[in-house]
């Protein structure tokens, strides 16, 4: 590991505050960032970590304290300054503008080298733009807009853009959320070449593995106080999910519930444009993992499930009291109205309407149900059941007026959740249901999937992250490019069997 480059930092944050109504975000918080050093932030969301990123960004004005940049006050009015000063910034919510290529958000804000006759240089940008994605060890196509682009492809060209700055601190807030187990290990080898280099990295990360593995130093928030600094070397784990949360943590994944042998739905021979003969039952009060590579199926089987993608062959069938009957969701909406329900991969852009009231986005779905004389709905009965649902899933919030917009990552999903369950949920399709929340959030989503199992709800569960699938599915279905390579007990297999069937590598079985 690189060593702490020199005894003064780079970065200091003096007794730093910000204020908002009704509540104080960041609270006399003094940091320290050095060169050549990875320097972990951790904490629930809410703890203030996003506020102190923007503080540095120079995207909104702290009320008091001062940021010195090598030894010199700072006033960072503007994201300019920041860039100027030499600091750079990956967020969690990608600043990426769609109808541009993969090249022009590499190089957005940054000086395009120009043509004798003052048009700009296409070929050199790119050229520039290559070498940069070859630091990443990442192969994106460079002329294409980035909406087309994969969720972890549109992450490498946010960060391939903070590299082409050149900067001597690049902030990472979640860099890997959308990213394969390969693109992280090539992450972590640029930022290990960044730190030889003498640049500095704040590293944000609910992923705590990633924290161990990367960080030389971390520093906790909690309530928008900074609760301790350590060397990474002498803390656990557990110290750590201790810290952030206040409490003490048994176990991070609550006992399942045993499953019930009674078919819920069975899947037979399923294809669509991006998987392929998937087959496999779902009982009642069973959790079922879907394991894969990002571009596995697994998303895609989720939507064809919920009537959101095609289905080009295959059957569906749901099991009641009138025995199974066979269904084809043609939409969403026939999906809610047979039981099926999906809480989204991204849930900013594919579950939630950000700039509504809490409310409106818990019934969205069931309008009908919230109505009076068959159109009018009824404001109060929407609020009252949305209180309901957000006291049973431990959603916290100013009130059920609150725009969604203003949740941390952790509650938003909860709305997610109380939106599926504001009907009749039967099947609860889950797609990466923990990405971007913090451990305590995460603890609650748990809690809120075993009480759903306990009721007789099956859920399909999609998870990046192999310990929660292994600590959450009874079983296991693993894909690898669209096929359906495994079916497995998840209490009597480790994370290395599963990798094994997901590339392909020594493990085969006959689905």
């Amino acid at each position: 590991m690189a060593q702490v480059a020199s005894a003064q930092p780079l970065v200091s944050i003096r007794r730093v505050s910000k204020r908002y109504p009704g509540v104080l975000a960041v609270d006399d918080v003094s940091l320290d960032l050095f060169a050549g050093e990875v320097h972990g932030l951790v904490g629930e969301n809410g703890a203030g970590k996003s506020t102190l990123i923007k503080l540095l960004a120079g995207a909104i004005a702290r009320d008091q304290g001062e940021i010195l940049v090598r030894g010199r006050p700072a006033e960072l009015r503007h994201v300019w300054e920041a860039k100027r000063l030499g600091l750079a910034f990956i967020h969690q919510e990608l600043n990426l503008i769609p109808y541009f290529t993969a090249v022009e958000n590499i190089f957005l804000g940054h000086a395009y080298p120009r043509r004798r006759w003052g048009g700009v240089d296409w070929r050199r940008l790119r050229m520039h733009a290559q070498k940069v994605l070859e630091q990443l060890g990442a192969d994106i196509p460079l002329d294409l807009p980035v909406s087309r682009l994969s969720p972890g492809q549109q992450t490498l060209v946010s960060i391939a853009h903070a590299l082409a700055a050149d900067a001597d601190l690049i902030v990472m807030d979640e860099p890997t959320a959308s990213l394969t187990d390969q693109e992280i290990e090539h992450l972590f080898a640029v930022i290990r070449t960044l730190q030889q280099r003498g640049v500095g990295v704040l590293y944000i990360s609910h992923r705590l593995a990633e924290i161990f593995a990367i960080t030389q130093r971390i520093t906790v928030m909690r309530n928008g106080r900074v609760v301790t600094t350590q060397p990474t070397a002498a803390v656990t784990e557990r110290d750590l999910v201790q810290w952030m949360t206040g409490r003490t943590v048994d176990t991070i994944y609550p006992p399942r519930s045993p499953a019930t042998q009674t078919p819920l739905l069975t899947v037979a021979g399923l294809s669509g444009h991006f998987c392929r003969d998937i087959s496999f039952t779902l009982h009642r009060g069973e959790v079922l993992g879907v394991a894969g590579l990002i571009g596995s199926g697994r998303s895609e089987l989720l939507r064809m499930l919920f009537g959101a993608a095609p289905v080009l062959a295959g059957s569906i069938h749901l099991h009641g009291e009138r025995g199974a009957q066979p269904i084809r969701p043609r939409s969403p909406a026939e999906a809610y109205r047979l039981g099926l329900a999906l809480a989204p991969e991204e849930r900013r852009s594919q579950g939630l309407v950000l700039t509504r009231p809490i409310y409106e986005n818990t019934t969205l779905t069931f309008l009908r149900n919230f109505a009076r004389s068959g159109w009018l709905l009824d404001r109060r009965r929407e609020i009252d059941a949305t209180v309901q649902l957000g006291a049973r899933l431990g959603l916290r919030s100013r009130s059920p007026r609150q725009p969604v917009a203003q949740l941390s990552g952790g509650n938003q999903q909860k709305v997610v959740f109380a939106r599926a369950l504001a009907g009749e949920v039967r099947v609860l399709l889950l797609d990466e249901p923990t990405r971007g929340v913090d451990v305590g959030a995460k603890q609650d989503i748990y809690r809120i999937i075993r009480d759903l199992t306990a009721q007789g709800v099956g859920v399909l569960l999609v998870s990046s992250e192999l310990p929660e699938v292994l600590g959450l599915a009874h079983r296991l279905i693993v894909l690898r490019e669209g096929r359906q390579v495994a079916t497995l007990d998840a209490d009597a297999v480790g994370e290395e069997e599963v990798l094994a069937y997901c590339f392909g590598v020594g493990a085969t079985q006959a689905p």
